[in-house]
């Protein structure tokens, strides 16, 4: 953190459009997901209520750059569905549930998985769960502290027996690691020698 500085993370104005972010976000990257946000802005979309109302056709043409549009247009529209059934489309009625039961709530979601489920619950509704993405695979797995072929829920439980339960450090936490994947635990060619968590691999070794 010292090195990268506080990431405010996620980017968002509202916890809405931060759980529109966190499906969009599936199978691409950021700047694309902007791209998409951006269209939902200028149509004055990113409120349940008004989403809700728009054909399903539409609003894949405003999602396009995000990749998989009519998939992520039907899994949107489901995330709505559940809202409107369950919360009368009120997104912060969704703070009253117990974490627990509201995660397992939105795995009922169609298309939603414990990945886009743990972001909307950290970054939308703080709440203190680790979100478990292949940048955090990818950098501990390197380290040695775990194994990529894990599952999703062995590495969660992992991560959050070791951490204190606290959706901030969560949130600035795999940030700094999503930052960290980005910018030097590369996929392909990871530049060990420049990364800030270099020394501590080099210590594993």
């Amino acid at each position: 953190m010292d090195i990268l500085g506080p990431s405010n993370w996620w980017p968002g104005e509202t916890r809405f459009e931060i759980c529109v972010g966190a499906v969009l976000t599936q199978n691409t990257n950021w700047k694309n997901v902007e791209k998409a946000i951006h269209n939902l802005k200028e149509h004055q979309l990113l409120s349940p209520q008004r989403m809700f109302s728009i054909e399903q056709g539409h609003l894949a043409e405003l999602i396009r750059p995000a990749g998989y549009f009519r998939v992520k247009a039907q899994r949107l529209k489901n995330f709505l569905s559940f809202l409107h059934i369950n919360h009368e489309l009120n997104i912060d009625s969704l703070l009253n549930q117990e974490t627990p039961i509201l995660r397992e709530t939105l795995l009922q979601v169609k298309g939603i998985g414990p990945e886009t489920a743990d972001s909307i619950l950290l970054y939308a509704l703080n709440r203190p769960v680790f979100v478990i993405d292949a940048y955090t695979k990818r950098i501990f797995d390197r380290h040695g502290l775990i194994d990529y072929r894990a599952s999703y829920s062995d590495i969660q439980k992992f991560l959050m027996d070791q951490l204190p339960l606290d959706y901030a450090l969560y949130n600035e936490f795999h940030a700094l690691l999503v930052r960290a994947g980005k910018q030097w635990c590369k996929k392909s060619k990871p530049l060990c020698s420049k990364c800030p968590l270099g020394s501590l691999l080099r210590a594993q070794a």
